[in-house]
């Protein structure tokens, strides 16, 4: 088997079939690689780029295209080396890191079905026989009977576990409406209202998560005073993580902020390449890192980044808001690392998910089955492209 060609595939379709999720996100845009051989498989995968720059994406594939070209997938680890040492003075992290890990990712793809095995077994085999999952919920959906609402309707989709953003989204007739306090008082107490309330709804077993979102945040950004306030109000509900506190240009910040609270501090989705990863690992800057399969560089990449977690007695939670190539990526890793505490999973979800899945995810009581379909479990036909056009 030889590798012939690799094309991108951008496309453009509902963001979600989420009601609540719907009032912040209409559409969303993907960007596929496909890596096509001389034999009857075609590796596909998924860059998270395409979510944020898709145009760019197809440009960046082209420049590592010639690299794979004759090459087989017989050492996946030595495919990237060469791609990301050949991009070394610009891509050591960020887009071009982020684009290797879509076209890696179709590697992966590739080889699991050649071998008729799931990535996961390629990645070391699973290390669970189930993880638990939770319905990535966006915003928080108020007045608070909305948002008793929106856990309700993840619940009955199954999952045990639910995260909303800090602050709150209300839909009135002018428009939406985004509240984002910045005062470490007032912050504090929205916030563990907001918490005490889910709990009281949601019940004692819940699994609750709170993302602050400043990664990506440029008008409301806390600094450590107020995650520290927000951190310290919310211990009482039991969260399971508190997410992205802070901007990931703040380390230091990150590992103080662990050492002031009993909640779990969690980050990392803005990170990309182990070599980025480590400036946070070396200084305890997460209690549980969350790496996507998707951006942080490859699905190796990932697997090098949970390890570097583990030796420090540190836990991984994946992250995965990409389209339907992206959440398996994660899913995929996940199982293969044996520090995953928990899965994020993209409930409800629209036709850039349900149609590039093939079937191998399968949500039970709140946990994720491992997929057991060859290579990720995703597909990419002619119909697909024509229904969902860039």
């Amino acid at each position: 088997m030889k590798i012939t060609d690799i094309r991108t595939t951008l496309l453009t379709g509902p963001c979600t079939n989420d009601p609540f999720l719907s009032e912040a996100r209409k559409r969303r845009s993907a960007a596929f690689i496909e890596v096509y051989t001389d034999g009857d498989h075609t590796g596909i995968g998924e860059t998270y780029a395409g979510y944020f720059c898709p145009e760019i994406v197809p440009e960046i594939v082209e420049f590592f295209k010639p690299i794979l070209i004759g090459q087989n997938v017989d050492d996946i680890p030595e495919l990237w080396n060469r791609m990301y040492h050949c991009g070394n003075f610009w891509c050591r992290v960020g887009l071009g890191a982020i684009v290797l890990n879509g076209i890696e990712a179709a590697l992966w793809d590739l080889k699991g079905k050649l071998l008729d095995q799931p990535v996961h077994g390629l990645l070391g085999g699973t290390q669970f026989d189930r993880l638990p999952c939770y319905a990535t919920g966006g915003p928080a959906n108020y007045p608070k009977d909305k948002l008793a609402q929106k856990i309700d309707h993840y619940f009955s989709l199954g999952f045990k576990g639910i995260k909303v953003a800090a602050g709150s989204l209300s839909t009135t007739e002018n428009g939406t409406e985004w509240y984002m306090p910045t005062d470490p008082k007032e912050a504090a107490d929205f916030e563990a209202d907001k918490m005490a309330f889910m709990r009281s709804h949601a019940g004692d077993d819940a699994w609750l998560m709170l993302d602050g979102h400043m990664g990506n945040n440029p008008k409301a950004t806390w600094n450590l005073e107020v995650a520290t306030a927000v951190a310290k109000a919310i211990e009482p509900f039991n969260p399971f993580f508190l997410e992205e506190p802070l901007h990931y240009t703040d380390p230091c910040g990150y590992a103080a902020l662990c050492k002031t609270t009993s909640v779990p501090i969690a980050g990392g989705e803005c990170l990309t390449a182990s070599y980025e990863w480590r400036v946070f690992a070396e200084q305890n800057s997460f209690d549980i890192g969350q790496p996507d399969a998707s951006f942080t560089g490859g699905m190796h990449e990932f697997m090098v980044v949970a390890k570097m977690m583990a030796e420090r007695d540190r836990k991984i939670a994946t992250h995965a808001w990409g389209a339907g190539g992206s959440l398996m990526q994660n899913v995929h890793a996940g199982f293969a690392a044996a520090n995953t505490c928990m899965l994020e999973i993209a409930p409800d979800y629209a036709g850039l998910h349900s149609e590039i899945i093939d079937g191998g995810l399968i949500i039970k009581d709140g946990h994720v089955l491992p997929p057991d379909r060859p290579g990720l479990g995703i597909i990419l036909t002619d119909e697909i492209k024509a229904r969902y056009p860039f």
